[in-house]
């Protein structure tokens, strides 16, 4: 990565050395990625290595996909905001554009609780306004209606063979969730710090 500045020293003109840039050089300007933390080297080793351990169990028919519930809360807005592309607008001369609000720190919006599978949803609970997400709380009004939604749509089998894919909130790791699931016959696929790129739920 470069910057304009730190490339050359020159009396050409700034355009003329963005058409060398693009034209010869082949390179294109881009927008930097947002990352959510900065992992160390252990944190990436340790991505490596269970993203590794986990396609091994694919591709020797271990474990199946339509077996893995992923799930996290959200908050959903009751106003969205489009893309930027998706709000572009012909206007005739003369004419001034649209305006959209920016969304305010305090805009209507509720949290939801959503687990799904590769084929459906499996539980779409809207939390209450003054309600916080506790491990009792995620316990009764998350997993529980899950592991029943499981059952009943797999009569034969239950919860056997049953993967849960959630991220490091307090709430999931807490010793009587990890219980929970336990008891219940759910294995937990164990999930890398500071990764939400690893997880469905996040797009």
């Amino acid at each position: 990565m470069y910057k304009l500045k730190s490339i050359a020293e020159t009396t050409l003109s700034r355009g003329t050395i963005e058409q060398i840039i693009h034209n010869y050089l082949k390179m294109k300007k881009v927008t930097s990625r947002w990352i959510p933390h900065q992992l160390n080297d252990e944190q990436k080793q340790e991505r490596v290595r269970l993203c590794r351990e986990n396609l091994a169990k694919f591709r020797d028919v271990s474990w199946r996909l339509c077996d893995i519930i992923t799930g996290d809360e959200t908050w959903i807005y009751h106003r969205q905001i489009h893309h930027r592309s998706t709000k572009k607008t012909w206007i005739g001369e003369g004419e001034s554009p649209r305006t959209i609000a920016r969304r305010r720190k305090f805009e209507r919006k509720n949290l939801f609780s959503i687990f799904f599978k590769s084929n459906r949803p499996v539980l779409i609970h809207a939390v209450d306004n003054d309600e916080t997400i506790d491990h009792d709380y995620y316990i009764e009004n998350c997993l529980k209606p899950v592991v029943k939604e499981i059952r009943k749509q797999r009569k034969s089998n239950g919860t056997k063979g049953i993967k849960l894919l959630r991220d490091n909130a307090s709430p999931h790791r807490h010793s009587d969730v990890i219980n929970y699931l336990t008891e219940e016959g759910i294995n937990i696929i164990p999930h890398p710090p500071y990764s939400p790129d690893l997880a469905p739920w996040d797009y």
